[in-house]
C-alpha cells in the first residue's frame, strides 16, 4: 500500500526514539535520569482534582459536548484581565484545543494554502514546522542567534519575504532557547506584523515561567496586537495538566471561526470534566503557579550553574522550562551527543538538531526533576568524563 507522500513530510519523532532508548537502558538496570521531555514532574492542586472527580460522577458530562461552555469561555477572558491586565477579550475571540500542539498542528489546515509563506522561528519547537507544512505552506526561518540573545529580529527578515508572508509565529518565553520577550521587542514584531499585514501567531505557553524578576505577559499588552494577532494560552505548564491537554486560542475573531470552522470536521469537542478542570484552574487562586515558578528558577540554577561548575559552559535560561546548551567539543551532531550522554551518564536531553536548521550543535534539557536529583545528575556528567 501507497501511504500518504504528506508522512514524508517529517522525520522521525525523537522523544519516541529516545523513550525507546530509555526503556531498552531501565531494561537493563540501568538509572537514569530523563531531562527530555518538557512534561512537569509537579502535582496538580487538589481542588483541579476535585474539579475533575465532580463533574466526573454526573452522567450528562460524558456525552459530546460539542461546544466549549460558556462558562469556560467567561473564565478566559476574566483570567485574561486577572493575570494580564487585558480587558478587551470578548467570548466569541477565545475557543479551546486539545493542547496547544494539538491546535497549531491543525492552524495551518485552517489558515493556509498551497504555497503560501510562514514565518517560523529556528530553532523552534517542531509542530511549528508540521502545522505550516501539514497546511502546504512554505516555511521560511528567521534565525535566533546567540549573538541576539537567541530572540527574534524582524530586522533580518528580508521586505520580499515579509511581503509575501502570511502568518508569523513567534514563542516567548521560548521553547527550546529560554529566552524571553520585552515590550520593546513585542512592539517591534507587532508594528512588522501590522506594516505588511501578517498574522501573528503567539506561542504563551510558558508565562508563568519566568526568571530573575521578569514579567511574562500577553501579547495583547502591547498596543495594536488585536489588529493582527491570536494567542496560544496553555494551562498545561502553569497548572501540571499536561495530560489533560486544555489551551486555548484568544484573539481576532476571524481566525477564531475559520478554526471552529475546522475543528467541527474532525472533533466533537473538548470533554465536560476537562472543561470544569479548565474553569476550576482559571477562576481559582495563582500563589502555586507563582510558587512553581520559583522552584524552576530554582532547579534553572542548580542545572546551569552545576554544569558550569564542572567546566561545561551552559548559559541560564530567562523563561520556560528548558534548557538550551551548546554542544561540548569533539561531538559531530547533536544527537551522538545525546546518545553518548545517555551511555556513559545516564543522563537524557534532546539533540537541538530537532527544532531546526540551526539548531543543531545544541541540546535541550527540561526542569523537571528536583534540586537535589538535579545535582545528582550533574554529578553523574561529570564522573561519566563526557566533558574531557
Amino acid at each position: 500500500m501507497e501511504f500518504s507522500r504528506r508522512l514524508d513530510l517529517f522525520g522521525p519523532e525523537i522523544f519516541a526514539a529516545l523513550n525507546d532508548k530509555k526503556v531498552a537502558l531501565e531494561a537493563e538496570g540501568r538509572h537514569l535520569y530523563n531531562l527530555s521531555v518538557g512534561t512537569p514532574d509537579f502535582a496538580p492542586a487538589d481542588y483541579l482534582k476535585q474539579a475533575l472527580i465532580d463533574a466526573a460522577q454526573d452522567n450528562e458530562n460524558w456525552k459530546y459536548s460539542l461546544r466549549d461552555l460558556p462558562e469556560m469561555l467567561e473564565a478566559v477572558c476574566g483570567y485574561y484581565k486577572r493575570r494580564f491586565n487585558v480587558d478587551t477579550i470578548t467570548p466569541d475571540e477565545v475557543m479551546s484545543f486539545s493542547g496547544s500542539q494539538d491546535g497549531i498542528g491543525h492552524l495551518g489546515l485552517a489558515l493556509c494554502n498551497d504555497g503560501d509563506l510562514v514565518l517560523l522561528p529556528d530553532p523552534c519547537y517542531p509542530v511549528f514546522m508540521t502545522g505550516s507544512k501539514l497546511g502546504g505552506a512554505e516555511p521560511w526561518y528567521y534565525k535566533l542567534t546567540k549573538e541576539n540573545h537567541f530572540l527574534p529580529d524582524v530586522t533580518s527578515i528580508p521586505e520580499d519575504v515579509a511581503r509575501r508572508a502570511k502568518l508569523m509565529l513567534v514563542s516567548l518565553p521560548a521553547n527550546p532557547v529560554g529566552s524571553i520577550g520585552t515590550p520593546e521587542l513585542y512592539a517591534e514584531i507587532v508594528d512588522f506584523c501590522r506594516k505588511y499585514d501578517i498574522l501573528l501567531v503567539h506561542d504563551n505557553a510558558y508565562s508563568d515561567i519566568i526568571f530573575d524578576g521578569a514579567h511574562g505577559g500577553s501579547i495583547f499588552n502591547t498596543p495594536g496586537a488585536e489588529e493582527c494577532a491570536v494567542e496560544f494560552f496553555s494551562l498545561s505548564k502553569s497548572f501540571n495538566v499536561t495530560g489533560a491537554r486544555i489551551s486555548f486560542l484568544v484573539g481576532r475573531r476571524d481566525v477564531i471561526a475559520a478554526c471552529k470552522k475546522l475543528r467541527t470536521q474532525i472533533d466533537f469537542g473538548m470533554f465536560l470534566p476537562i472543561q470544569k478542570v479548565a474553569i476550576a484552574a482559571l477562576t481559582g487562586p495563582l500563589d502555586g503557579v507563582q510558587r512553581q515558578c520559583g522552584e524552576y528558577q530554582r532547579r534553572r540554577d542548580a542545572l546551569c550553574g552545576g554544569l558550569r561548575g564542572i567546566g561545561w559552559n551552559v548559559p541560564d535560561s530567562h523563561g520556560s522550562m528548558f534548557v538550551w546548551a551548546p554542544v561540548p567539543a569533539g561531538y559531530k551532531t547533536s544527537m551522538e551527543f545525546c546518545l553518548a550522554l545517555i551511555d556513559k551518564a545516564g543522563v537524557i536531553c534532546t539533540p537541538g538538531s530537532s527544532f531546526g536548521p540551526s539548531g543543531e550543535g545544541y541540546v535541550r534539557f527540561a526542569l523537571t526533576m528536583p534540586v537535589e536529583k538535579i545535582g545528582k545528575a550533574v554529578q553523574a556528567i561529570k564522573n561519566s568524563g563526557i566533558l574531557g
